[in-house]
């Protein structure tokens, strides 16, 4: 599923009903793909056609907010706020997507859960760097997709487990706890997890 599936057509709609969609993916410890080791995922939209993600725990080092609103000619710079900067998976590594609360919202922004939209817009960039927009944030470059039937296969081999998403798990706390923080949340020792089952 592309991007453009998952937001065309829904401004500030939610993405087709599913009981993955907006979960968070664990990355099991015997996962070797080395784009998802260790990997958080918000799940953004799923469907029979595929799933699209955004990977939430590896950050850019080499790019700050303000290096990337330099390169695309988004002002006023230095902005006055900044949000962090992760890889959000290995598709389309060039194309941004903000993840945010709610409380603000542009034509195109799609509600991914309850408390979190995605937009793809330079309209929220340009807001956070004016000191406005969304109270919360993350940029992501890139993004994690599967064909159909994809997801389902790899849940069901045990690749991932997945939990309900909370504010602190997106955009809170450092980024090498939050694999962990996550599993706490499901009361998953790492250390057992090697004969887990695939559920959350």
């Amino acid at each position: 599923m592309s991007p453009r599936e998952a937001t065309s057509g829904r401004p500030g709609g939610a993405p087709k009903a599913s009981p993955l969609a907006g979960q968070l993916l664990i990355a099991m410890p015997h996962m070797q793909d080395p784009n998802f080791a260790g990997s958080l995922i918000l799940l953004c939209a799923h469907s029979p056609d595929g799933a699209m993600g955004l990977i939430l725990n590896q950050p850019i080092p080499k790019l700050s907010f303000e290096g990337l609103l330099r390169q695309i000619g988004v002002e006023p710079l230095p902005p006055a706020r900044s949000i962090r900067l992760v890889n959000g998976g290995p598709v389309e590594e060039g194309r941004g997507f903000v993840l945010h609360s709610v409380d603000w919202r542009a034509q195109g922004s799609m509600e991914v859960t309850g408390e979190v939209a995605l937009t793809a817009s330079l309209d929220v960039l340009q807001a956070i760097a004016s000191g406005g927009g969304p109270r919360q944030g993350l940029l992501a470059l890139g993004y994690a997709g599967w064909g159909a039937g994809q997801l389902e296969q790899e849940i069901a081999r045990n690749d991932w487990l997945h939990v309900d998403p909370d504010e602190d798990l997106i955009f809170g706390g450092a980024d090498e706890t939050r694999w962990r923080r996550a599993l706490a949340k499901l009361k998953v020792d790492p250390l057992l997890l090697s004969g887990a089952a695939g559920h959350g």
